[in-house]
């Protein structure tokens, strides 16, 4: 099956397509590497989080204030 043979499947099949594939690669997700420098920069992140330096904000209030300076 490629991509065309997909895209002309039912709803109901790509959808049960999606589903099947979303299992899988959620329980793969543990099996992929992480680059060390990535890892180290979100344990940053987290730290200035939890040291209260950043803060975390909500994306519903943040979208409201893109592009409105």
């Amino acid at each position: 099956m490629d991509l065309a043979d997909i895209t002309r499947l039912p709803l109901r099949e790509k959808l049960q397509i999606m589903e099947t594939l979303w299992a899988d690669l959620s329980e793969r997700v543990g099996d992929s590497d992480v680059p060390a420098e990535h890892k180290a920069l979100l344990d940053q992140r987290l730290a200035r989080i939890e040291s209260g330096e950043a803060i975390i904000h909500d994306w519903d209030d943040v979208k409201h204030t893109v592009g409105r300076k």
